[in-house]
C-alpha cells in the first residue's frame, strides 16, 4: 500500500501545509483538512492568519460541497470543472444555476503548486512510490 499526498503551497512554491494518507482515499474530501492545518506566519507578533485569499486547484477537488464551504469562509476559489460536472450543468440547463466564477490568469497561477511537488520529487522517498509511507515523513 502506498500513499497519497496532499499539498498546499504558497506562490512561491514553498510547502505550507503536507499531508499523506492512504491511496484509495480520494482527493475532493480532503480539502477540508488540509485547510484546517494552514497556518501562515505574519511578519509581526500576533496569532497566524488561517485562511488564505483564494484556493486554486486542478479538477479533483471540484465539488459541490468544496465551493460552498469556501463560499463559507469568504475564500475566492479558482477550480476547473470536469468534464462529467460541465456535461450535467449543460444537460439541466437553466435549472442547473449560476456557473462557478473561473479565472483562466489564476488557474495559470496553479503551476507553483506543480512547481513544489516537482522539487519533492527530487527527494527518493517522495519519487519513489515503494517508499511513500507515512512515517517517513513525520516520524515515529
Amino acid at each position: 500500500m502506498t500513499t497519497k499526498v496532499h499539498l498546499l503551497s504558497d506562490d512561491r512554491s514553498r510547502p505550507l501545509v503536507w499531508q499523506t494518507l492512504p491511496s484509495q482515499r480520494g482527493d475532493s474530501p480532503m480539502l477540508t483538512p488540509v485547510l484546517e492545518d494552514l497556518r501562515i506566519r505574519g511578519l509581526g507578533p500576533g496569532r497566524s492568519r488561517r485562511r488564505p485569499d483564494r484556493v486554486r486547484g486542478d479538477k479533483a477537488y471540484s465539488s459541490r460541497d468544496n465551493r460552498a464551504q469556501l463560499r463559507r469562509q469568504g475564500i475566492k476559489a479558482t477550480i476547473a470543472q470536469p468534464d462529467d460536472q460541465w456535461a450535467n450543468r449543460k444537460r439541466r440547463g437553466r435549472a442547473a444555476g449560476r456557473l462557478p466564477a473561473f479565472s483562466k490568469d489564476q488557474y495559470r497561477r496553479r503551476s507553483a503548486v506543480e512547481r513544489c511537488v516537482s522539487k519533492w520529487k527530487q527527494f527518493r522517498a517522495v519519487a519513489g512510490r515503494y517508499d511513500k509511507r507515512d512515517y517517513i515523513f513525520t516520524g515515529p
